[in-house]
């Protein structure tokens, strides 16, 4: 409780509102191609929240450090795409694919994996993946300039004259601006407790081959991997094996209700990990915490979360994240155009990863990597 400040309560909580917003509509799609109930709906968002929220609040609580976890939203849109699978094969998948990200935490395989990327490339996969933040959020003015430039504004000011508050500032900016023009709809929202839902498992050779491991491959490449990344971009050397472990083993629990795929977060985690959070890095882990407690509070909600989160415009949101992460995007492209040996391959990544390029179904993170450990290899042979 010492650690704990207003900043650090506020970035928690504008980590959730992002990562909830901006992907959950895809999560209920994923679902709804399931073959979901409203009350399996209801019973996912439980599990996703309890989940997202017991590891984060457990994992942070244990290192110290900021460890935020999120569902895999590429997760979501395979599952969107997913034809011919009933939900109880789905849940099948779901087991298996937490088995191997259980195997792959545990077993040191992913961490020794990340141990070969230069903190260069990392920092420009970090750079590459929260610019699109930054630019949705300067693309929001067009829908709604007076919103978006008055909380830039209150930026501006936040950092010039109470920097440790300038992030709780934009945000009471925003939602007295959005009030007052008549944007936030909280009479949409109807409050009830989630009740989670029982699905038993059936297993199939097509839903293991066709959802189970595309699923578990878009999870590590997609978000484990900018998850890693984001952490050790921040300076952060969190115990990997474990912690992805962890998320296995939470999806293992959390699967037959609705918990599909549980990962490292990486934009909502920056936010968690920049200065706005607390000045002092040794204490940043308890934004992390507070993200996990409003997990938590938005999965024991179930029922009432899409009405809340959609009672905010999406400008705001955009606005927000955007603002939030702006020094962590300043800060990943400096650490990554820093060593001149490593600037090529580093700005390569970070293109490629801005870019959003999706080649066979996975995401332009992993992508970015590629192609910036194939700069590094070219460079070695020339030099060789």
């Amino acid at each position: 409780m010492q650690d704990l400040s207003l900043p650090s309560t506020v970035a928690g909580f504008v980590a959730v509102l992002v990562g909830f917003t901006s992907s959950v509509a895809i999560v209920f799609q994923g679902a709804q191609a399931l073959g979901a109930t409203s009350t399996q709906l209801t019973s996912w968002m439980w599990a996703l929240g309890l989940g997202m929220g017991l590891t984060s609040l457990g994992l942070s609580l244990w290192t110290r450090q900021p460890v935020l976890t999120a569902w895999s939203t590429p997760g979501a849109a395979l599952l969107a795409s997913a034809v011919g699978v009933s939900m109880p094969e789905a849940v099948g998948a779901f087991i298996v694919c937490a088995l191997l990200i259980t195997i792959a935490g545990f077993s040191g395989l992913f961490e020794r994996l990340m141990d070969r990327i230069p903190i260069a490339i990392a920092s420009a996969l970090l750079a590459g993946v929260l610019a699109r933040f930054g630019l949705d959020a300067m693309l929001a003015t067009q829908s709604a300039p007076l919103l978006v430039l008055s909380m830039a504004a209150a930026f501006l000011l936040g950092r010039r004259f109470w920097p440790r508050y300038a992030v709780p500032v934009v945000l009471l900016v925003g939602v007295a601006v959005a009030g007052a023009q008549g944007r936030l709809h909280m009479d949409a929202v109807q409050w009830a407790w989630a009740r989670p839902e029982w699905v038993s498992p059936r297993f199939s050779v097509a839903a293991m081959v066709g959802v189970a491991l595309p699923l578990f491959l878009v999870t590590m490449a997609s978000q484990n991997l900018p998850g890693v990344a984001a952490q050790r971009a921040s300076g952060y050397q969190t115990p990997i094996s474990a912690s992805i472990g962890v998320t296995g083993l939470a999806s293992l629990v959390l699967a037959p209700f609705g918990g599909y795929a549980l990962n490292l977060a990486a934009i909502t985690a920056a936010i968690c990990m920049g200065r706005e959070a607390h000045e002092d890095p040794a204490r940043r882990y308890t934004a992390a915490v507070m993200a996990g407690v409003f997990y938590i509070a938005l999965g024991l909600a179930g029922g009432a979360v899409v009405g809340l989160l959609a009672a905010f415009p999406k400008e705001l949101v955009a606005a927000i994240a955007g603002l939030a992460l702006l020094g962590t995007i300043a800060g990943g492209l400096s650490a990554a155009l820093k060593d001149e040996a490593h600037r090529d391959a580093a700005i390569l990544t970070f293109l490629v990863t801005l870019s959003g390029l999706k080649l066979a179904g996975i995401g332009s993170a992993f992508w970015g990597v590629v192609a910036g450990a194939l700069a590094l290899l070219v460079q070695r042979l020339r030099r060789a």
